[in-house]
């Protein structure tokens, strides 16, 4: 612990005992009223918390709206998180994808996997990725019928990772079949062969 923590703690220590006095004064003879008003805040406290860390999830959860225009250019809002997501159709299943530009292949989560029919447990994962939460083995896919706005391709090579994703990566070898603009918020891909 430095300096500055160790003032950050002191300070945090004084303003408990401050508080703390007031209510033992305030109440000293009303200790039910001092514990069921500390309950109170207590909830107040705990329900405006939860409120908040679910903001994120719920603004996450409203469905961007992506625009393709008559030349095929594909425009994708940035999120509030800050990510670019893109559902894209695979199999005739939509799946929901944060573009990485980070990211060299398609890596599908093993909940997506699943939707799409792949049985995480029945492949070989020969291979590896390194990720911000380390290495994690992969196993290589293909993707039949993959669309994207006016882009579809009838098989897209992807991989399906053991480690824990809460969602699928549209990596480099995909979104390079676009040239990629970022402009402010917003995402414009557009087809190489527009």
């Amino acid at each position: 612990m430095d300096g500055e923590d160790f003032g950050r703690l002191a300070y945090l220590a004084l303003l408990l005992l401050a508080v703390g006095g007031w209510v033992l004064v305030e109440y000293r003879t009303r200790i039910g009223l001092a514990l069921r008003t500390a309950a109170a805040w207590g909830l107040i406290f705990v329900g405006v918390a939860a409120g908040y860390g679910l903001w994120q999830d719920i603004q996450r959860d409203r469905a961007a709206v992506v625009s393709i225009a008559g030349d095929g250019r594909i425009a994708v809002p940035r999120s509030a998180d800050g990510h670019f997501y893109l559902t894209l159709t695979v199999g005739g299943v939509p799946v929901e994808f944060m573009a990485d530009t980070g990211a060299s292949n398609i890596v599908l989560s093993s909940a997506d996997a699943r939707r799409l029919g792949i049985d995480p447990a029945t492949l070989v994962y020969a291979g590896q990725a390194f990720t911000a939460n380390g290495t994690v083995r992969t196993a290589r896919v293909t993707l039949e019928d993959v669309a994207l706005g006016p882009v579809a391709d009838a098989q897209v090579s992807a991989y399906v990772t053991d480690g824990a994703m809460d969602l699928s990566l549209l990596g480099m070898d995909y979104l390079g079949r676009f040239r990629i603009e970022i402009d402010g918020d917003t995402m414009v891909l557009m087809p190489r062969s527009a």
